[in-house]
């Protein structure tokens, strides 16, 4: 998404709609890191390095886990609506 994360002009956004792009722009890098990591480890016929790319993935999986846990905390909180 890049400098394009925003549907509305960024400086009429509050300070937490820009959080709320922001760590959704993280949520699906997450994601998609995941999914390539997936790819990788499928292909990769070096047990060593697919050893190093299925724990690369596994931090993938716990970085999108704290991102959707950030969101959804502070959204049950009341702060992003």
């Amino acid at each position: 998404m890049g400098f394009h994360q925003y549907h509305e002009p960024p400086e009429e956004l509050s300070d937490e709609a820009r959080t709320f792009a922001r760590m959704i722009t993280a949520l699906t890098e997450e994601a998609e890191a995941i999914g390539w990591y997936e790819q990788r480890i499928s292909v990769e016929k070096d047990a060593d390095a697919k050893s190093i790319m299925e724990d690369a993935q596994q931090e993938e999986f716990k970085h999108f886990g704290m991102d959707l846990e950030f969101l959804l905390r502070k959204n049950l909180s009341g702060v992003l609506s």
